[in-house]
């Protein structure tokens, strides 16, 4: 869990909120999530984009992904979220 954010898990879920909160502020829509679904989304939004990152070369082995990476990757999963949602 500490590559996530490069800190401990305390950490990684404060910079996960912050994440999660820009995400649901910068992308259009009312996006109604809890406090801890905001951090599940900013941590997603990390992992996705140290996944992406490393399979792309961008990021070194146990380097972890950057703030900027992690809300745009946030912004991803909030976007499949709304897709998926409006099917139903």
């Amino acid at each position: 869990m500490e590559q996530i954010f490069g800190g401990g898990i305390i950490w990684t879920i404060f910079i996960g909120f912050i994440a999660g909160l820009l995400a649901r502020a910068l992308k259009p829509g009312n996006d109604k999530l809890s406090f801890l679904w905001t951090i599940v989304l900013g941590v997603g939004g990390a992992l996705l984009a140290w996944f992406v990152g490393s399979t792309l070369g961008w990021y070194k082995p146990g380097e972890p992904a950057g703030f900027i990476a992690s809300v745009v990757g946030a912004i991803v999963l909030l976007a499949i979220y709304a897709a998926m949602r409006k099917k139903k």
